[in-house]
């Protein structure tokens, strides 16, 4: 059995560095990574893009907040008729070119970046590591069919299954780790009163260039809780 300081952890996507600290907290050898540089500025953080770090010779592997726009079931309108704007995830090139494209050739652009977007997931999925967690939401049919050996998400939780006072319904996809066991679960508010709202500032979040931030927010008690679960798990089975 590894010692916990011997056994490495990858977060990738991930610029808050909340998974990485919690799990770093469980004295294990965690480093996060992203295109984006780290929020909190730590030295344990790898810029660029996770598939390149993959075989760097990791334990185990969460990928948090992997582009999920064009995969999940709520992008799923935008593959039979395209946006008037450009999607925010669009290239310069494709905003610039955009207004000037015909539907056609717009709806070729979000099929595109569908491709993408389940690409990256597959190589995540599909990495040379032992325990793999992929948090992304309910996709739809394009995008499982897209996906190399896919298997349908092990769980979705909520972040008040772990004491955060917050809706957001997240699914892990898992490979050779268990579920995540709730702790600290709190009982959510009725619909119409201002704590729901305040519960529900994830789903509210209003247009800006912070909104994808605010939307990809791992909470910390989820984070503790798949830290130390996973954590004990990877420890008694890593070599």
């Amino acid at each position: 059995m590894k010692p916990r300081h011997d056994i490495r952890i990858l977060i990738g996507c991930e610029t808050s560095g909340a998974m990485r600290r919690a799990f770093l907290a469980e004295g294990f050898d965690a480093w996060s990574c992203d295109i984006l540089p780290a929020d909190d500025q730590t030295n344990r953080h790898i810029r660029g893009d996770v598939r390149d770090a993959l075989g760097m010779g990791w334990d185990a592997l969460c990928v948090m907040h992997p582009p999920c726009t064009r995969l999940c079931n709520s992008g799923v309108r935008w593959l039979t008729k395209p946006p008037k704007n450009p999607p925010a995830d669009a290239t310069e090139a494709e905003a610039e070119a955009w207004p000037h494209l015909s539907e056609a050739d717009r709806m070729a652009i979000m099929w595109q970046h569908l491709d993408r977007g389940a690409a990256l997931f597959s190589e995540c999925w599909n990495a040379p590591i032992p325990f793999r967690a992929i948090e992304n939401p309910v996709m739809h049919p394009h995008a499982k069919k897209r996906i190399r050996n896919f298997r349908p998400a092990a769980q979705t939780v909520q972040p008040w299954h772990f004491g955060d006072p917050a809706f957001k319904a997240t699914s892990f996809y898992l490979h050779d780790l268990p579920s995540l066991t709730a702790t600290n679960r709190l009982t959510p508010p009725r619909k119409g009163t201002a704590e729901h709202k305040a519960w529900s500032a994830v789903h509210r979040a209003p247009p800006g260039p912070d909104r994808w931030k605010i939307r990809s927010a791992t909470f910390p008690g989820m984070a503790r809780a798949a830290a130390a679960q996973w954590g004990a798990h990877i420890e008694r089975e890593a070599a």
